[in-house]
């Protein structure tokens, strides 16, 4: 696993030892990067699930301003501070050392740009997540929000939550899920 583009181009990054993460594959990661090329520039992008912080620090590499990491396991929050210090992006960096839901509320920004989330397949987490973004003041409807999920993963309930699908990009095993909450008029 390496950093794909940008000022850290090319540096390996370290991953979490075990079954309980799984790294965004470089080859996806390259390809979802090039769907959001025009939005990560200068942009506050926050990682939630992290991991290995792979996601978020490519964010940074590739000119994201900030990056909030959200991660609840300690190999995968010492391996997320390893690679934030190894690529020198620590100071654009925010750790939330707290699971998602709690995490949340330690975002203290005006706006957030882009949301990432890659919660472990099938475990509904998603649309939990997708609760409370609808009602965080810094999610707009000039946020994207980027699911990853298991192919076969439901997003039926998108729009009776006041999000729109505008993108899906399916793979092998998994597919990326480009949601925009409903911009309401009143």
């Amino acid at each position: 696993m390496r950093v794909i583009a940008g000022t850290a181009r090319s540096l390996p990054l370290k991953a979490p030892a075990g079954m309980d993460t799984r790294p965004t594959t470089d080859r996806i990661k390259e390809t979802l990067f090039n769907m959001l090329q025009t939005y990560v520039p200068g942009s506050v992008f926050v990682d939630l699930f992290s991991g290995s912080g792979g996601i978020g620090i490519e964010a940074l590499s590739r000119g994201a301003r900030k990056a909030y990491f959200v991660e609840n396991a300690p190999k995968a929050i010492s391996c997320i501070q390893q690679n934030l210090t190894f690529t020198k992006m620590a100071d654009r960096a925010i750790v939330l050392k707290q699971d998602v839901f709690s995490g949340l509320s330690g975002i203290s920004e005006k706006n957030v740009d882009v949301i990432f989330m890659d919660p472990p397949y099938r475990s509904g987490y998603e649309k939990n997540v997708l609760a409370l973004l609808r009602n965080m003041h810094c999610v707009t409807a000039d946020t994207l929000i980027v699911a990853e999920a298991a192919l076969d993963t439901d997003f039926s309930y998108l729009e009776e939550m006041g999000y729109t699908v505008e993108k899906e990009k399916k793979y092998k095993t998994n597919k990326h899920m480009f949601i925009r909450k409903t911009e309401t008029v009143g």
